[in-house]
């Protein structure tokens, strides 16, 4: 028996914790005997049936919208065609999803609220072999267990409906009901008796999106079966049933979703190897988004978030995006159930495959045969917020006389206009002149000529101008084409480049004088190590003392290359690189490099000839839409908006 202060019974009270104690221990405090170790080792208990669905329900129903896609995704189990979901103040005053299912009996309606019974599964083979959304059985307790819930059915063939209310998970109640065949579910006061979770909600639009994207995506995976929401009473969307699961039958749905810039700037993917299918849609590179929010997959109908199917998806556009950037897409997937493990996360959001190396290269390999097919295809959103950006303007009222037509041709007034375009020949000549001389042509034989030239043969149309020493014009038979000059001939000797470097035929043009490039000795020292991977690369570089090297030879397709800058760029990359990784693996990083010191740069003029050719070469090589870096090598302004620029339509 032991008698002290209260550090005393702290110091104890940490021994006992500490497992030093293993018989009963009584510690008299104020003369008033304490079972300390009864006190520290608390007796195990059985949970109430109802206090375990409420734990269950804070892994399952996180927020209203995932009440919304466990109701749903039990619809869709239940063979229907037709869903409609209501809400009220974003689900936590109340939540109704009807569907026209197969129903459910009066006497499979209170199995219905126990945990871990379901009709999906029956025997552990099942699990992996599951072809539908739900099979653990624990979404209805949950849900039913923080609200006040009833479920009403009818099954298919039987002339009853039957209604099963609960509350909190208790009280339950049976009574027969008024309904069609189908089943409605109505969750009311969402975390009425779990108050705290209600703090953990966001603002309501916030959670409103939540609802509307629940919904739309699951609409999306299912095109055959029509979707209704109602929020607060107002019809927020409706989906009615498409014919079949064609890509053409789901374009509604995803323009909805993902808004018609992604619809107007998606390429079409479908293919199906036999064990392995897939069709969605991707976005062409220079349509991406600086997250990855608008990239959805679904594995056999099912929303997931998987970070291999993600990475498949990120290493298709490699080369084709910059750093930070990300392409928009929606993929479905469909395989043999047996090859996917959907029973790892408890809202089933993430899944697990058994041969993940075969499911990342067929998606690797399927993305990238669509964007190549459309290399050279260009995002319109560009050229629409183009458009946007023109203002029609209203000019001043010039303060001086209005010109008189009558008189013209007179004497004073063609003095007037004679001063006028003197002035104008000054402006002109204070200019660079460009580097040709274009010929005078009569008007007439000018449009006959470009029309044979351009329209028929010429996707890209012929040059007819140059801005700023920047941007190539062009015009076609029914738009204006304007081409950033230099992002264009980059991508142009890019892919040049690494198509002989892949062939391992990258040609050298020797220098006349070698290039003494003063560098860190570390810096010497990493070229050095790299020697005979940059000759692979068309660099010829030796040693040059300790502190320099000598530049030999740079790669004959970059023609006149500042061979310095070239190689400090080079060290700069070697810097950034790890020194186990070789240049191959880092191909794309230094032939993006070696690209930029050979293409034309700003404000060089080129003639013509040299504008159309780099037209000609756009049209013929992969990827010329989009510079290394994910940005539009052009824009394209078609009549008609031109027209309405104008108030001509």
């Amino acid at each position: 028996m032991l008698n002290g202060m209260e550090g005393c019974f702290n110091k104890l009270k940490s021994i006992v914790f500490y497992g030093f104690v293993k018989e009963n221990l009584i510690c008299h405090l104020k003369d008033k005997p304490f079972p300390l170790y009864s006190f520290v080792m608390k007796k195990i208990q059985i949970l109430p049936e109802f206090l375990a669905n409420q734990i269950a329900a804070g892994e399952v129903v996180e927020r209203p919208s995932s009440v919304i896609k466990e109701l749903v995704e039990n619809a869709l189990d239940a063979g229907a065609t037709h869903i409609d979901v209501a809400v009220e103040e974003f689900g936590t005053k109340r939540i109704v999803v009807k569907d026209n299912g197969q129903g459910i009996s009066k006497d499979q309606l209170p199995l219905a609220l126990e945990r871990h019974a379901t009709s999906k599964i029956k025997e552990t083979e099942d699990l992996f072999n599951i072809h539908s959304f739900g099979f653990r059985g624990e979404a209805l307790p949950s849900i039913a267990s923080v609200s006040r819930f009833s479920i009403a059915s009818k099954a298919e063939g039987l002339d009853e409906a039957w209604v099963y209310k609960s509350e909190g998970g208790k009280n339950f109640n049976l009574e027969p009901a008024a309904h069609n065949q189908g089943t409605t579910i109505d969750v009311v006061d969402l975390f009425y008796n779990t108050p705290a979770r209600l703090k953990f909600l966001k603002a309501k639009r916030t959670e409103m999106e939540h609802v509307h994207d629940v919904v739309v995506r699951l609409a999306l995976a299912n095109p055959k079966v029509s979707f209704k929401l109602i929020s607060d009473g107002d019809e927020v969307l409706r989906f009615t049933a498409a014919e079949s699961e064609s890509l053409d039958d789901m374009l509604p749905r995803l323009s909805s979703f993902m808004g018609r810039d992604f619809v107007d700037n998606a390429i079409g993917v479908d293919l199906d190897r036999g064990d392995m299918a897939i069709k969605g849609f991707v976005s062409l590179p220079t349509y991406n988004v600086s997250t990855t929010r608008k990239q959805y997959m679904y594995i056999n109908g099912r929303p997931v978030k998987d970070k291999l199917l993600m990475g498949a998806l990120k290493n298709a556009y490699h080369d084709l995006l910059h750093t930070g950037r990300h392409p928009a897409a929606v993929l479905f997937i469909e395989m043999d159930a047996r090859a996917v493990d959907v029973n790892v996360h408890p809202a089933k959001a993430e899944v697990r495959f058994k041969d993940g190396r075969s499911v990342f290269g067929m998606i690797r390999t399927c993305v990238r045969q669509a964007l190549d097919e459309h290399s050279t295809d260009v995002s319109t959103t560009p050229s629409e917020e183009a458009l946007r950006r023109f203002e029609t303007k209203t000019l001043p009222q010039s303060s001086q006389p209005r010109f008189d037509y009558s008189g013209f041709g007179n004497s004073s007034n063609s003095a007037i206009v004679s001063s006028s375009f003197a002035q104008a020949r000054t402006v002109e000549e204070d200019t660079p002149e460009i580097s040709y001389e274009a010929p005078h042509i009569p008007q007439e034989e000018y449009e006959v000529e470009t029309s044979k030239e351009s329209f028929n043969n010429h996707p890209m149309g012929a040059a007819v101008a140059q801005v700023h020493g920047t941007y190539i014009v062009a015009q076609t038979e029914n738009s204006m084409i304007v081409v950033d000059q230099h992002a264009a001939h980059e991508r142009l000797v890019y892919e040049r480049f690494k198509k002989q470097i892949l062939n391992g035929r990258v040609e050298r043009q020797a220098l006349l004088l070698p290039e003494i490039v003063e560098l860190k000795e570390t810096d010497v020292e990493a070229l050095i190590e790299r020697e005979d991977e940059l000759l692979a690369f068309g660099l010829e570089v030796e040693q040059f003392g300790p502190q320099a090297i000598s530049v030999r030879a740079t790669p004959a397709l970059l023609g006149e290359v500042n061979a310095k800058q070239l190689v400090l760029d080079m060290v700069e990359d070697l810097r950034n690189m790890k020194k186990e990784t070789t240049l191959q693996e880092s191909l794309e990083d230094f032939l993006s490099t070696m690209a930029c010191h050979g293409s034309i740069r700003a404000n060089r003029k080129l003639s013509v000839a040299d504008m159309n050719a780099i037209l000609r070469d756009m049209e013929t090589t992969p990827n010329s839409a989009q510079c290394n870096h994910g940005r539009p090598t052009y824009i394209e302004l078609k009549t008609n908006d031109i027209e309405r620029l104008f108030g001509r339509r």
